[in-house]
């Protein structure tokens, strides 16, 4: 499965580079998160709970950044086990691009799932994805607030 999109976030890059690396911001803002935590550089263990229809499980696995240029993009990927529910696999490329005192967020992503998550189907689960996406960003701006005067 592969997904993409962009976002306006009103805060300036170096803003919201800080936000997607700080562990407690990114907790916060990710639907159905539970845990993560910095486990080594650029290494986070998470715990996240989702419900998908009727399917509702609690993944545990890591997330890795690769490919980091610093206050522009990278690379995210990431694994998880959901005990009967199955397994969750996959990589997002992050890209900041300045927009006035707001920051453009591209982003692209593809994923694998198995197990009973799989059976799920795959317009269920691309709603999913856009539902909690869009929840992520409407809570990234709240938390960043307006857009400060970056240097």
């Amino acid at each position: 499965m592969e997904f993409d999109g962009e976002q306006r976030i009103e805060a300036c890059r170096a803003d919201v580079w800080l936000a997607l690396n700080d562990p407690r911001i990114l907790a916060a803002c990710i639907p159905g998160c539970e845990r993560l935590d910095l486990t080594a550089p650029s290494t986070y263990a998470a715990t996240v709970a989702v419900s998908i229809g009727a399917l509702k499980a609690r993944f545990s696995g890591t997330l890795t950044l690769d490919d980091v240029i610093e206050a522009e993009a990278y690379t995210i990927k990431g694994q998880g086990q959901g005990g009967v529910a199955g397994f969750v696999s996959g990589m997002a490329r992050v890209l900041l691009v300045d927009d006035g005192a707001a920051t453009l967020l591209r982003w692209t992503a593809a994923g694998e799932i198995g197990g009973r998550l799989a059976s799920v189907g795959g317009r269920l689960i691309h709603g999913f994805v856009s539902k909690t996406a869009d929840a992520f960003f409407q809570r990234l701006n709240a938390r960043l607030g307006s857009p400060p005067d970056c240097i």
